[in-house]
């Protein structure tokens, strides 16, 4: 099988860096362009030093159509803006689309089923964490097995993040709310502040900590009566999310057009 030719979008942030050296490192994968904002300082870095790898002759462009001529597939953890874009174009030019991008609107998300539907293959997921998908597999098992234990769920993530909940957070409550059999947009609470009574029954709370250069604490609580249970996960370095990223694009070669999960990815 010839190499999957593959864009990496946000080449000039942190995360874009780490997606350029496990694309890099994997076979049948190989760095076809890499892109950023045109606004970027990054611009016409060469891809593999700006990521601390060696030279790959690919230099970072602010060029969305320059990047995307003759690729395969896109890596994209970005923006909800530029996902809807990269989006449109990959349903198009019939390219595979990963989407790790968070914060997304339920009409960003929306714009990006279309795409699907119109013919690009999206693997998005809120987290491409191979344990963070099988622990909302775990989530999803214990909420429906004990249905009156109250659910929370704690993130923390570094002071730059600028969405909350996290996509993962709201991966697990989406895991948790599957599990209840119920709708985690109609049961979910984001905010308590004041005087707010007591707790909503069968309701999902989350609650956000910023802080530091933590890359992403996650704890799932189940409390009943006069017990506590808690599944948690703690990223320790972002390439845990790259791997699992270009994991989905080998995946995704071959499928029909069509928006699929990190769940799919990894059967389950």
């Amino acid at each position: 099988m010839a190499e999957l030719k593959v864009v990496v979008a946000g080449a000039g942030g942190r995360m874009g860096a780490t997606n350029i050296k496990a694309v890099a490192a994997t076979p049948g994968l190989a760095i076809h362009a890499a892109l950023d904002r045109p606004e970027s300082s990054a611009l016409d870095a060469d891809a593999g030093s700006h990521s601390g790898i060696a030279p790959l002759g690919v230099p970072i462009t602010g060029d969305v159509e320059a990047a995307l001529a003759g690729a395969d597939a896109i890596l994209d953890f970005t923006t909800p803006t530029s996902s809807v874009a990269l989006a449109r174009r990959a349903a198009e030019l019939r390219l595979i689309h990963v989407i790790g991008t968070t914060g997304c609107t339920p009409e960003e998300d929306a714009e990006i089923a279309a795409a699907a539907e119109s013919g690009a293959v999206i693997v998005k997921s809120g987290n491409f964490s191979l344990g963070v998908n099988l622990l909302a597999e775990l989530v999803r098992k214990a909420a429906a097995a004990l249905a009156d234990y109250d659910i929370e769920i704690l993130e923390m993530h570094h002071a730059r993040k600028v969405d909350a909940p996290s996509g993962t957070a709201l991966l697990l409550g989406e895991a948790a709310a599957d599990g209840r059999k119920i709708a985690l947009a109609e049961k979910s609470v984001r905010v308590r502040d004041g005087h707010t009574g007591p707790r909503g029954e069968g309701t999902i709370g989350f609650a956000t900590l910023r802080g530091g250069t933590v890359v992403g604490d996650h704890t799932v609580i189940l409390a009943g009566p006069a017990e506590r249970i808690e599944l948690s996960h703690r990223a320790e370095d972002r390439t845990i999310f790259a791997h699992g990223a270009v994991k989905a694009a080998l995946w995704a070669v071959g499928k029909p057009a069509g928006l699929y999960s990190m769940a799919d990815v990894l059967g389950l």
